[in-house]
């Protein structure tokens, strides 16, 4: 799954609602945005982080490379961590390639609850385990084939050729580390809340010297508050969306329609930050909250978040130190810079 990795590579993420695009370069230490593009899906196309349409996805592919103007043909994708199976474990370092192979495969039996020919499986050597120096740490990572193979086949029949998948855990994992040096505090042991509001799901990852502990998705997103609108406002689900996206509602659509929205909003991830100090007897506490997914970019809810948490809260944008490419809109990708993490961590993967 984590596959070899060169450059360039695009990073596609592929949500419920929009396919993402990016394309970076990398000079010294300083990336540069050379391509981006987002494009809407049907309804039901990717249903719970499952593509239920290939045509319809492709095809959405398809039309971002082209708004893009990407020559590039290589691409990097993820699965959902709800999805994935992944698991560090340590092998005495002496093995050689071919039998630590042999010892991950035998040790993956242990984790895996399907059939190790429905799955499609990986590794990748973390380094020299902290518990013990003559031993490495290897992450192991898994995913039902089907997973896997849907989102390889629409790069595919998107006439890109899949080079890489990723756990989208780990691509925010890589994605963090252009937003950390944004944080109002720094230092060892900093506990980072990553909350991506998206479509129709909501995913908490816990963050802790920069690395994933805690991941949590709840059913939460931007859907709603068009189905809010839609029945507020007797208005086609379609209507109800465009309304949104034109800002062309009523003047009380704010008090009544979105600050309940927001609160809701702010509710969810509270809830699933109090989920995390349940399930841990480590953490009990977060340093800072980022807000990210389409929802991040809502005014002022960054601020309600704040107010329900009493934790310093920012909204994402992966892009604050980039130089940007002259064909790439600038205010288009700054509106999108929120929902745009899953994306950049895959395209970052071209410099790994």
């Amino acid at each position: 799954m984590f596959g070899p990795k060169r450059t360039p590579l695009l990073g596609i993420d592929i949500s419920s609602s929009v396919v993402k695009l990016l394309e970076l370069s990398k000079k010294g230490d300083k990336f540069t945005v050379e391509s981006y593009a987002v494009e809407p899906l049907p309804v039901n196309a990717v249903v719970e982080s499952r593509i239920e349409n290939k045509n319809e996805v492709a095809g959405a592919i398809k039309r971002a490379i082209k708004r893009s103007g990407t020559k590039t043909k290589e691409a990097a994708v993820a699965v959902s961590a709800n999805s994935a199976i992944t698991k560090t474990v340590s092998f005495p370092a002496s093995l050689s390639e071919r039998e630590l192979e042999e010892n991950v495969i035998l040790e993956a039996q242990n984790y895996i609850p399907y059939p190790l020919e429905e799955v499609r499986l990986d590794f990748e050597v973390l380094g020299t385990s902290a518990a013990d120096p003559n031993a490495v740490d290897v992450l192991l990572a898994a995913s039902r084939r089907e997973n896997v193979d849907a989102r390889t086949d629409v790069l595919e029949e998107a006439g890109l050729k899949p080079k890489l998948v990723d756990v989208e855990a780990y691509t925010i994992e890589n994605a963090f580390e252009l937003i950390a040096m944004q944080l109002p505090q720094m230092g060892q042991g900093l506990t980072v809340a990553v909350a991506d509001v998206g479509a129709t799901l909501t995913t908490l990852y816990v963050l802790v010297n920069g690395k994933i502990v805690f991941t949590r998705e709840q059913t939460f997103g931007g859907r709603m508050l068009t189905e809010d609108i839609e029945r507020y406002y007797g208005m086609s689900y379609q209507e109800a969306g465009r309304a949104k996206k034109d800002n062309s509602l009523p003047d009380d659509y704010g008090p009544k329609v979105l600050e309940p929205f927001k609160r809701s909003m702010a509710m969810t991830v509270t809830r699933a930050l109090q989920f995390f100090f349940s399930a841990s007897t480590q953490y009990q506490t977060i340093d800072h909250i980022i807000l990210a997914g389409g929802c991040a970019s809502i005014t002022g809810v960054d601020k309600i978040l704040e107010q329900e948490t009493g934790t310093s809260t920012s909204v994402a944008n992966p892009f604050a130190d980039m130089v940007i490419s002259p064909r790439v809109k600038v205010q288009a990708l700054s509106n999108d810079a929120p929902s745009m993490l899953i994306a950049a961590g895959l395209a970052m993967r071209s410099f790994d």
